[in-house]
């Protein structure tokens, strides 16, 4: 069986790269931020282009990975809003939250311990 700790760790972490490195890029260009923003935004992108590769190849192929990853990213994504925005997700929120963290389990985890 595979480290489902590990995995999950590198789902978290890929997605923490992409938001961040968005925020930084969306803060030098919507509020003005320094164009060092960007930059830093930029290479925290590029390590969210890598940090993926780090999942067990258990998990299987590009697609089933990123598929899984988007349903970790809509919960990092509201989280992310809530915590940095200040904007308190709703029930819809929520409630679209699970169902993707639900999506995650079938599509990543289900298969390999269901067999």
């Amino acid at each position: 069986m595979m480290d489902v700790g590990k995995s999950v760790l590198y789902f978290v972490l890929a997605g923490l790269c992409e938001i961040g490195g968005g925020y930084l890029v969306w803060s030098t260009l919507r509020e003005g931020q320094s164009i060092w923003f960007a930059v830093l935004g930029a290479v925290v992108l590029i390590l969210y282009g890598v940090v993926p590769t780090l999942q067990p190849a258990s998990l299987g192929s590009f697609g089933r990975i990123y598929a899984a990853y988007g349903g970790v990213f809509i919960v990092l994504s509201v989280l992310w809003g809530w915590r940095v925005d200040g904007v308190v997700p709703d029930k819809f929120e929520i409630a679209g939250s699970l169902i993707a963290l639900v999506g995650v389990f079938v599509i990543v985890y289900l298969p390999r311990i269901w067999t």
